[in-house]
């Protein structure tokens, strides 16, 4: 339910936000952990992260105008993959901020990196999480993923694609081994052919 207020809040909110130059972000959202953010151990739970990340996917889409040909043609944004690693806890009525930008994109696919931080205290700038994102927009009607670069040219962001970084390709590679793994399971195919 907090999500939906969040939502609407946002949903207000963005448009008298200042435009980003570049999806390149970064985007910067601030929270704070409430009652209903958490877990049994009085800090965000594992499963919020991944929530309060939708929000600044959303933000980077809405402020740099990349939503516009994703609403034009009903494209739909999908999330592959994502990996996150937690390094210090968000403990309850902390507040927080969440970074998005978009590190690398090639024709097929592209990769968010997002970072929750501090804002107060001693930790304050100290990375609390960091998680990268497999993206894409699949086109229903012609039943494949459109191309980053079409989507760069439609909203005049000629930016150069940003260097395959080592910490990257391995998410990218281990992200194909799953699906290769997958692909392999006996009972995966069973399914598929019922």
């Amino acid at each position: 339910m907090r999500l939906w207020f969040r939502l609407i809040l946002f949903l207000l909110i963005t448009p008298f936000r200042k435009k980003l130059e570049s999806p390149t972000g970064p985007s910067i959202l601030k929270y704070r952990v409430h009652l209903t953010d958490i877990d049994t151990n009085v800090h965000l739970n594992n499963g919020q992260y991944l929530t309060f990340m939708d929000l600044g996917r959303l933000d980077l889409l809405a402020r740099t105008g990349l939503w516009r040909p994703v609403l034009k043609h009903k494209w739909m944004p999908v999330v592959s993959g994502a990996a996150i690693r937690f390094r210090r806890e968000l403990r309850l009525f902390e507040p927080f901020i969440l970074e998005s930008n978009m590190v690398y994109w090639n024709d097929e696919t592209a990769v968010m990196e997002q970072r929750f931080r501090f804002i107060k205290g001693k930790r304050s700038g100290a990375i609390a999480a960091t998680a990268l994102v497999r993206v894409g927009l699949y086109d229903r009607s012609q039943r494949q993923f459109v191309p980053m670069s079409r989507l760069m040219e439609e909203t005049g962001h000629f930016v150069p694609q940003p260097e395959l970084k080592e910490h990257i390709r391995a998410f990218l590679e281990s992200e194909e081994q799953i699906k290769y793994h997958d692909r392999q399971d006996p009972s995966a195919q069973t399914a598929s052919a019922a």
